[in-house]
């Protein structure tokens, strides 16, 4: 296996001179299997040593992070970004309700065929000798190759985080859950309200910066009975679309449309994480609004306003999964104002009051976002209805943001157009207003705007 890690061959060798039986394990394991590249973690579950000798051992190699050590787990962090987590086999005994209800206390003694068992998914079950052993008891490689979750064994009902895992996992790997893991998992629907709200954020979080087939990890949440948790999306599932502009269907389907295409064009346009998570959440958002605003006019099915409507709602969800308000906050106005560019002019103005409108999001979010919505009703073709109006903020310097303002209170003051304090405040924002209509470009011809303006009071 080849990790590079420079150190890596040595602490194995020193492991397996105290005594102990190193298992290169997880995702590092699958995503080999995957041809995926090297992120930089690694997992080694190490047998045959208790947690202290495991310490010492590691410590002669670098720093060693003990936070989890009495859980039997060490965490050492190399330069690249490389972390290796050393975890001794854990018999986790459930004492309590949720993700949280357990005694976990580590077994040197324990098989590795049992260690295995206690793993979320057969994919994540395998592990690897340092010789490129492949130790597979579940049969975890051809569920990758069959792109299946499945359960190695019943001890998956003891952590209901783990459904959530399945959705990213789906999303991520293109994956679909096994029929009796689906079951398994409507089992687990009761404690799904013990998850500390980090943790379910931290599954959503994977969904939406690093799914390729985010659609996939929506079915996961159909299949296993955990939308229900989200009646914002259970509304979609029935909601139906015009034919002739959606032949695809519901708003449900639609929208898992929407959010695989959203997936293609952040890998295109090489966004970072959170502006991936960012298109990605305003994809699964933006027709939030139609169940309530859905009905047959003239004859012909209708949503006048679910882009308006589906703001709270938006923000309902969100919040429900834990997300950041700074993501929220860039959400929201791409769900607001995802059909304005239908009849908005191609003009200075409406694109910068656009841009301002938009704020903290951006028009080049906003654009992407309608290119989405547009590719997202197969079998009608792609389509990219924004992408004049994204040019032309380009060329207002507005794309990425609204104009700065032009006149600011130092201006005015020195002017002696006003005296500090809550006048002052409301001629700014008028004279931006007035800047966003092209009234002015420069300071003079704004300080010249407002004598003017006052003069007319």
């Amino acid at each position: 296996m080849n990790i590079p890690i420079p150190q890596l061959n040595a602490i194995v060798e020193a492991i397996r001179a105290a005594g102990g039986e190193p298992l290169f394990v997880g995702g590092v394991v699958r995503d080999m299997l995957l041809g995926l590249p090297f992120d930089g973690d690694v997992d080694v579950e190490v047998y045959r040593l208790d947690a202290d000798r495991l310490f010492e051992i590691l410590s002669a190699f670098g720093r060693v992070d003990a936070v989890g050590r009495s859980f039997g787990v060490l965490k050492m962090r190399f330069p690249g970004g490389i972390e290796l987590d050393f975890a001794l086999p854990r018999r986790e005994n459930k004492i309590g309700a949720g993700h949280r209800g357990f005694l976990a206390l580590p077994d040197p003694t324990m098989s590795v065929r049992e260690a295995a068992g206690r793993r979320d998914f057969t994919i994540n079950a395998m592990a690897l000798t340092p010789e490129g052993e492949l130790l597979d008891f579940y049969g975890g490689q051809q569920d990758l190759r069959d792109r299946v979750l499945r359960h190695p064994t019943l001890a998956f009902a003891e952590d209901p985080l783990r459904v959530l895992r399945g959705m990213q996992f789906a999303a991520r790997f293109n994956m679909r859950l096994a029929p009796e893991t689906a079951a398994l998992c409507r089992t687990m629907l009761p404690e799904a309200s013990t998850l500390a709200i980090e943790r379910v954020w931290g599954e959503w979080w994977k969904w939406a910066s690093l799914g390729t087939h985010p659609a996939a990890g929506l079915r996961v949440l159909e299949e296993s009975g955990w939308l229900s948790l989200y009646p914002e999306l259970v509304a979609l599932v029935d909601c139906p679309q015009d034919p002739e502009w959606h032949p695809e269907g519901s708003v449900w389907l639609h929208t898992q449309f929407v959010c695989n295409v959203a997936a293609t064009l952040a890998e295109r346009d090489g966004l970072e994480p959170q502006a991936r998570a960012v298109l990605l959440l305003a994809a699964l958002c933006h027709d939030l609004g139609k169940p309530s605003t859905t009905a047959v006019i003239n004859g012909r099915i209708r949503s006048p306003g679910h882009d308006q409507a589906g703001v709270p709602l938006t923000t309902s969800l969100l919040k429900r999964i834990g997300c950041p308000r700074e993501i929220i906050e860039q959400v929201e106005p791409l769900v607001r104002e995802h059909m304005v560019h239908i009849g908005m002019p191609l003009a200075d103005r409406a694109v910068r009051r656009l841009s301002a409108r938009l704020s903290p999001a951006t028009i080049e979010q906003w654009g992407r976002l309608i290119e989405a919505d547009a590719s997202g009703r197969p079998p009608l073709p792609p389509a990219n209805p924004a992408q004049e109006y994204v040019d032309y903020a380009r060329e207002l310097s507005a794309a990425v943001g609204p104009p700065e303002p032009v006149l600011l209170g130092r201006h005015v003051l020195a002017a002696g157009l006003a005296k500090p304090g809550p006048e002052l405040g409301a001629m700014l924002k008028q004279a931006y207003q007035a800047q966003l209509d092209g009234a002015f470009e420069t300071v003079e011809d704004g300080l010249a705007w407002l004598s003017e303006t006052l003069q007319h009071k």
